[in-house]
């Protein structure tokens, strides 16, 4: 630590620090975004990307996932669990069906927004 105060020393001392009476409760937001990398590291695949923007739209199920994006059944399963455990993905059993679903609205607006982004630039 006391080496990048000292590059950050080398660096300010001449333009100078504008944040300094701010900088500890900078440093204490950080922990805010603590494990946010991950969750970005999730959508950062362009399969599972693919995938939660067809959840967006409507309900489906494994099978129906691999028909749409022409997949395999266990390669669109293995998304599917890491999209879970990022808690993305929710599910519900129909007999032996089961059917995804975004998790919330949160996941909705992520997707939703990140397109409308996407659509500015081109």
């Amino acid at each position: 630590m006391k080496e990048q105060k000292q590059t950050n020393n080398d660096l300010c001392t001449e333009y100078g620090i504008s944040v300094k009476a701010e900088a500890e409760s900078l440093r204490d937001s950080l922990l805010d975004v603590a494990g946010l990398s991950e969750l970005f590291k999730a959508l950062a695949d362009e399969t599972r990307t693919r995938i939660l923007y067809l959840l967006s739209q409507r309900e489906l199920c494994v099978c129906d996932l691999a028909l749409i994006m022409d997949m395999s059944l266990p390669a669109v399963s293995h998304h599917l669990r890491l999209l879970k455990v990022m808690r993305l993905v929710s599910y519900r059993r129909e007999g032996k069906q089961v059917y995804y679903r975004l998790n919330d609205d949160h996941v909705t607006d992520l997707i939703q927004i990140a397109r409308e982004h996407y659509l500015e630039e081109a």
